[in-house]
């Protein structure tokens, strides 16, 4: 399976933005879809993950309440919901997939593709 983010972009302090992670080469349902981020000088950190039937969410503390992980198996299209985006937030975006629900580590998620850019600042 191929992972591609995107929708990242430019925006200010307290705005939206909506992500999309899109899969190709074969479908992704049955896995779990894990969103990860990484700023400039700093490790790849978790952000939300979801399991395969939409039925469980998990977010990392920075981003509880104003992120929402989605998924559309039909589209092969996972989603991540941005709100009220903090200068903080600015990082490239990455999804990634994972067989079994429960475990947020970047090194225990696979299929990563490229990231998309956000950038907060006003």
């Amino acid at each position: 399976v191929q992972l591609q983010a995107s929708g990242g972009g430019l925006v200010q302090p307290g705005n939206s933005l909506r992500l999309s992670c899109a899969a190709s080469g074969r479908t992704f349902v049955g896995y779990v879809v894990g969103w990860f981020r990484q700023a400039p000088g700093k490790e790849c950190e978790f952000v939300a993950a979801i399991n395969w039937s939409g039925t469980s969410t998990y977010y990392a503390d920075s981003v509880k309440g104003r992120f929402t992980v989605s998924r559309d198996n039909a589209k092969n299209t996972a989603y991540l919901q941005m709100n009220s985006l903090k200068a903080e937030d600015t990082a490239v975006y990455y999804c990634a997939l994972r067989a079994e629900y429960g475990s947020w580590r970047p090194v225990d998620f696979g299929s990563w593709g490229q990231g998309t850019q956000v950038t907060v600042s006003s």
